[in-house]
């Protein structure tokens, strides 16, 4: 077999940046907010019910649109002062100090008395245009017709234009929503064990925390509850009533059960649901009416409680099955057969982009557009047979509200500096600018673990270029064969997952509960497996011939992380991913034919991870790698190969010459 050369990696790492580009994160991100993300705030509202004395009715709210309703443009524009519209290109938005913004409608259908009447077409708002982004005039030029209307064919796009000035969406970096990450408090005298969890859905973010205190029972905090409710209580409230089906739901070993008696003990008296549900009521609206408490409660534990398991009352079981995981986790954690989670370990962090970062955003600016729509034409009233919903829109609240913000980089709620101005000292730098990214810790602590170097961060990111001073550690940027997950359907996954054996948790008996392995989906539990290194081996089977999407991500966990086996599956977006060469037994997959198809530019690059030779590890997979740094030192152990060993630099770090022969600071001064 020919030895693959350097020149044939580098011919490689040029497909790679020829299909992705340097900037590719942020426009992944801004097109799946344009065609999913904009759509989904729509649907999260529905109608805007109209209460007018006479006859109520209701507006319903249907498809979204980039298009002006009167003159059909449907990209960027800017209105003239005579009031006539048309297309620009960002360098006359840069030269004019415009906005390069595309406009939105919406389609409005008023429902009277269970009757549609006709569907109107609104123009809603302007929203600001990545460069280069699918709404981009840009994106569908070549080089010479960018040259032909002053733009750089150079320039990598991944920012805004507004109001003249380019600004980036910074990445921020965040812990992962809907893990469970669990620790030890040593604050105290005794130690308090504790699951945390971040619960993430639409717009609502709540902080779950369960403590496992000095007394031994078990207690769980919550927004919207002034107090800790004893977990006993809370999953009475959620349904189970009996000890053992709550004690069985935790764990089914003895050990693991004894741990609950306290917690047992602190729910004496509160025996049924409706107990536990006035307990928390009393709690939550102290000295009201009955009804209102039990109301209270209610709204407490079905919006407030994990909220990313569902709403409605209907997802109790799931939220309660949810709990005693955590719950099992804490004891775990206690008995030493668990080690405390690392808020560090890559595998915990998510990367918010541009998508996630502007779908907060225009969900406020829509809610406030839907609540001055009520008004307005609640103050109209029904005037006449035929209702205008247009008359009733003022477009500028969604498009200032964007344009604010991109413009201070003030994103409401005490988050600010989320944009910033281009740095446009030379090429470099803009490009180093576009794969930035910062943690949302304060400057002013000495957060020591959080500004390290940690393991995981080969290959994601750059371990020289950081600022020096108060920002180091805190402000880093990716590598250069770092990408960013966009995110899969789990729903999916979890058919295929079904499909391969996995046995569902509803249906699960106790044999398989206590030898089998847990099976977790985007860190929620969805069954259990017999043999999960097979399982993960047929996943990884199937991803690889393009069943399963790229972007999905699978680990196992044998006896030795724990006392139990445990397999994870990843498919949410913002995981930094790097791609591998795929080695088996001993023999990497990347042979030099698939090289000179390369270089004919037969294939791209995409064709080699389609065709199972390249494969893109997330930090949480890796673990279950082991990964040669070379051609020479492969061996049958090996799982994968790196590529080229410099992609482990950011884009500054690379162009210096013999960095390993510099002292490390040098390095990063120089980045």
């Amino acid at each position: 077999m020919a030895e693959i050369s350097k020149e044939d990696t580098h011919l490689l790492l040029k497909a790679f940046f020829r299909d992705k580009g340097l900037v590719r994160q942020h426009l992944d991100s801004f097109n799946e907010f344009i065609d999913h993300g904009l759509q989904e705030v729509i649907d999260e509202v529905g109608e805007i019910p109209i209460e007018v004395p006479e006859s109520p009715y209701k507006v319903k709210l249907g498809q979204i649109w980039i298009i002006d309703p009167q003159t059909r443009i449907t990209g960027p524009y800017t209105t003239e002062v005579d009031g006539t519209k048309h297309e620009i290109y960002p360098m006359e938005a840069r030269l004019r100090n415009l906005t390069y913004a595309a406009p939105i409608a919406l389609e409005m259908t008023p429902v009277i008395d269970g009757r549609e009447q006709d569907t109107e077409l609104v123009y809603i708002g302007n929203i600001p245009i990545m460069l280069k982004s699918k709404l981009c005039f840009l994106s569908q030029l070549s080089r010479e017709e960018l040259i032909a209307c002053g733009e750089d064919p150079d320039d990598p796009g991944g920012y805004f234009v507004v109001n003249g000035s380019e600004r980036v969406i910074v990445a921020m970096e965040d812990l992962a929503p809907n893990r469970i990450i669990v620790d030890i408090d040593e604050k105290g005298a005794t130690p308090v064990y504790q699951a945390k969890i971040f619960s993430t859905t639409v717009g609502f973010r709540a902080r779950i925390e369960l403590k496992m205190k000095s007394d031994g029972a078990i207690y769980v905090s919550m927004p919207g509850v002034p107090t800790e409710i004893p977990s006993v209580i809370l999953m009475r409230a959620l349904g189970f009533e009996p000890d053992k089906e709550i004690a069985e739901a935790v764990s089914l070993e003895k050990e693991i059960q004894t741990e609950l008696d306290s917690s047992f003990e602190k729910a004496v008296g509160v025996d049924t649901a409706k107990d536990a549900i006035l307990f928390i009521g009393n709690r939550v609206a102290h000295g009201q009416v009955e009804e209102y408490r039990i109301q209270k409660a209610e709204t407490a534990i079905d919006k407030n409680f994990l909220p990313h398991i569902g709403r409605t009352n209907q997802n109790r079981r799931d939220k309660a099955l949810f709990l005693s995981e955590m719950a099992c986790r804490a004891i775990e954690l206690k008995l030493g057969r668990r080690q405390p989670d690392d808020k560090d370990h890559f595998k915990n962090k998510r990367l918010r982009l541009a998508g996630p970062l502007l779908a907060d955003l225009f969900r406020v600016a829509f809610r406030n557009l839907c609540r001055d729509i009520k008004y307005q034409l609640e103050r109209i009233g029904v005037k006449g047979p035929i209702i205008t919903v247009s008359a009733a829109v003022r477009p500028g609240i969604v498009t200032e509200r964007f344009q604010h913000a991109l413009a201070t980089g003030n994103w409401g709620r005490g988050r600010v500096g989320i944009t910033q101005l281009l740095d446009r000292t030379n090429h470099i730098s803009t490009l180093s600018h576009l794969r930035r990214l910062q943690s949302p810790l304060s400057r002013s602590q000495p957060n020591f673990e959080a500004r390290d170097l940690h393991p995981t961060h080969w290959g994601r990111l750059c371990p020289n270029e950081t600022p020096e001073g108060s920002n180091c550690g805190l402000v880093k940027n990716l590598a250069l064969s770092a990408c960013i997950s966009v995110g899969v359907n789990p729903e999916r996954i979890k058919q295929i997952l079904f499909s391969m054996g996995v046995i569902p948790v509803h249906e699960a008996n106790e044999t398989i509960r206590l030898s089998g392995a847990k099976v977790f989906v985007d860190g929620s539990i969805i069954g259990y497996s017999n043999s999960p290194p097979e399982l993960r081996q047929e996943f990884r089977k199937r991803r690889r011939t393009g069943e399963i999407s790229t972007e999905v991500n699978i680990t196992y966990f044998s006896k030795i992380h724990g006392k139990r086996e445990e397999i994870h599956v990843n498919c949410d977006e913002g995981r930094v991913r790097r791609p591998l060469i795929i080695v088996e037994k001993g023999v990497p997959k990347l042979q030099q034919e698939h090289v000179e198809r390369i270089a004919s530019g037969e294939w791209s690059w995409e064709d080699l991870v389609k065709n199972g030779i390249v494969e893109y590890l997330d930090a949480e997979e890796e673990e279950n790698a082991y990964v040669a740094v070379d051609h020479e030192e492969v061996n049958p152990e090996h799982t994968h190969m790196e590529i080229a060993t410099y992609t482990i630099l950011g884009i500054c770090a690379s162009t210096i010459p013999y960095p390993e022969h510099n002292q490390s600071p040098r390095n990063s001064y120089q980045a």
